[in-house]
Formats: structure tokens, sequence, C-alpha cells
């Protein structure tokens, strides 16, 4: 069965979220402190975390940095409502998504199912398993590895989503919306800034093309678009 891990010092918030996950189907298990939930963690290796940010002694984030040394298994971030700061910083650090407290129990369903979809068995139902190619980039979708000019990249579970769901489209423009609903399991919103974050951290860790180029442009008002060497600028 899938196995969630709840850190969260909100022993009540924990007591509701395992009862609504496991009548979903889902085992949950919870710890009310970082240092506690980093152990757990990695000794448990659940499917996915739901990691609150204001944790006591070992914060939200130092724990993110703990695990994601260790693993790539997905987390979801609990933040306090208005903090877009936190969000930012979080996803930028290697979360795979976040949620605003409070939240409706179903909205996390959704989003935990989103999450697992993508990463629960490396390939969504459909897709070409194979070995993905586009100039200098490799990916092996099967694998979840990626290689950019043979330099191997390490990206979290919704970068790769993204990434994938730019690079079968390479040299089309893929809009906000489509790009959001394939790589996130949910439709963009104004106020959503996952979407840009994770671009910009693919950015960041693929760097430019072989030519200097831009890898990924923002086409203005449509959507995103990941260039093939045959359509980059002279």
């Amino acid at each position: 069965m899938t196995k969630i891990l709840v850190i969260d010092d909100d022993v009540e918030l924990c007591e509701l979220v395992t009862e609504y996950l496991e009548d979903e189907g889902l085992t949950v298990d919870s710890v009310h402190d970082g240092a506690a939930g980093v152990e757990r963690c990695l000794a448990s290796e659940p499917d996915l975390v739901i990691l609150d940010v204001m944790l006591p002694g070992l914060g939200g984030f130092a724990v993110l940095n703990k695990i994601r040394e260790a693993s790539k298994m997905p987390i979801i971030m609990l933040t306090a409502r208005g903090e877009e700061v936190d969000r930012i910083v979080g996803l930028e650090m290697g979360a795979d998504d976040y949620l605003p407290k409070p939240f409706n129990p179903r909205e996390l369903v959704a989003r935990i199912r989103a999450i697992l979809r993508r990463t629960g068995d490396g390939t969504e139902p459909g897709t070409d398993p194979s070995l993905v190619v586009v100039g200098d980039l490799e990916m092996d979708v099967g694998a979840r590895r990626v290689a950019c000019s043979s330099r191997e990249v390490e990206l979290t579970g919704a970068e790769f989503a993204v990434l994938e769901t730019l690079v079968r489209a390479a040299g089309i423009v893929v809009t906000r919306d489509d790009l959001s609903r394939q790589a996130l399991g949910r439709r963009a919103s104004a106020f959503d800034r996952s979407l840009d974050v994770h671009l910009s951290n693919l950015r960041r860790k693929l760097g430019p093309l072989l030519d200097g180029g831009e890898r990924i442009k923002t086409v203005r008002g449509v959507g995103y678009l990941y260039v093939k060497p045959s359509t980059a600028s002279p």
C-alpha cells in the first residue's frame, strides 16, 4: 500500500489528515518534530512526505534539505496562508508542491494522487518509456534520469514532469494551462507560483544551449517552448 509520512507538530491536524487519507486507502504515519521526522523518513522510505514549514527544533526547510541530501522521494510542504516566500523557498530547495493552511483535505488528496501518478512507477500509462533525446539533453523516462551535455542533472519529481512535458513537445509552444495540467495535475492559477519556480530551477540546472541560446523560452501571453537545436536562433 502507498505509505504517507506526515511531519507536523499539530497533533490534531495529523489525526484528521491520517483519518481522511486512510479512508482513501493510504497508509499514514506521523511524526511531530523535525529531527524525528528525518530519522523516520530515511528509515521507513515512505512514498510521499507531507512536511510542515513551521516545526519545533529542526525547522521544515532544514528537514527538507536533509531528506533531499539522501532521497528524491516526493515532498509536499504545508505553509501558512499568505506566506508566499516560504512556498517559493520550499520549491527552490526541492519540494514537489506546497499547500497553504488551512486546506481542504480533498485538495490534499488530489495533490498526493497527482504527484504519485507521475512518480510512482516512473511513467504514466501510455507514455513511451524509451530514451528521449533533444540536442544535448537526454531523458530516460523509465529510469527517471536526465543528462545534459553528458552531465547528470538531479531533478525533483515536479521538475522532471515539467521538463518531460516540454521536451516531448520540443519546438512547439505549450500553453501555461496545458503545462500545469499535464505536469502538476491541476489548472494554472494566476496566484500559483509553483510553475514559475520549477521553470526557473530547470533553467538554472540545465543551463543554456550549447550555442549559448536560451533553452526554455517564455512566449509571453501564450506559454513555454523547449528550443530544438534546429529552431534555435543563430
